[in-house]
């Protein structure tokens, strides 16, 4: 008979948690956001991977007619080096050497700067999107929003993505006005 009553107390007790523990799960509000959708279907993603192909398309275009200068000069250097005289010929190999330095410098020059208007760019999103996040957390009362794919978020059901709720509300947002271009510029133009 003891054992009985401490098997039903054990039973109540357990039932008792496992209502507690379901009323706090129904309390939990989860959210997850994929930023690498955001920042491809947004509006001001989409402005944003505009503005930084049409600089990496400027820099390509730059170093190809560059590379093809130096390519020129190698061509014209073997046709002629036979009728030159060696100073000449020394001389203009070491011209060629200089371009090619030249062109390696600026190509390195031109991967450093597209990293870093990659990372402003990207950076001012983030942070955009994560004030929209922020925002529809308190408005909505979400205990948690995680990111997808930095968030280490192996499964979660499609219920509880947000996401496009994040891109219209992003979507809705007034531009914000981009700081940081005028010191790029100014940069330039020493």
């Amino acid at each position: 008979m003891n054992m009985m009553k401490h098997i039903l107390t054990v039973a109540a007790v357990s039932l008792f948690l496992c209502a507690g523990v379901a009323r706090a799960a129904d309390a939990t509000k989860i959210g997850v956001v994929d930023f690498q959708k955001v920042l491809e279907t947004s509006t001001p993603g989409k402005t944003a991977q505009d503005e930084i192909n049409k600089h990496g398309k400027q820099m390509e275009a730059d170093l190809k007619s560059r590379g093809a200068e130096i390519e020129d000069l190698e061509k014209k250097m073997d046709r002629e080096s036979l009728v030159m005289s060696k100073d000449v010929r020394e001389e203009k190999q070491r011209d060629l050497r200089i371009k090619v330095g030249d062109y390696k410098s600026l190509q390195q020059q031109y991967t450093g700067d597209f990293r870093a208007l990659e990372n402003r760019i990207i950076g001012k999103i983030q942070k955009e999107v994560v004030e929209v996040v922020q925002n529809i957390g308190k408005k909505d009362g979400y205990t948690l929003i995680v990111e997808k794919r930095t968030g280490g978020v192996v499964y979660a059901p499609t219920t509880i993505d947000i996401t496009d709720e994040v891109i219209q509300a992003y979507n809705a947002m007034p531009p914000q006005p981009d700081t940081t271009t005028s010191g790029a510029s100014d940069k330039k133009k020493k």
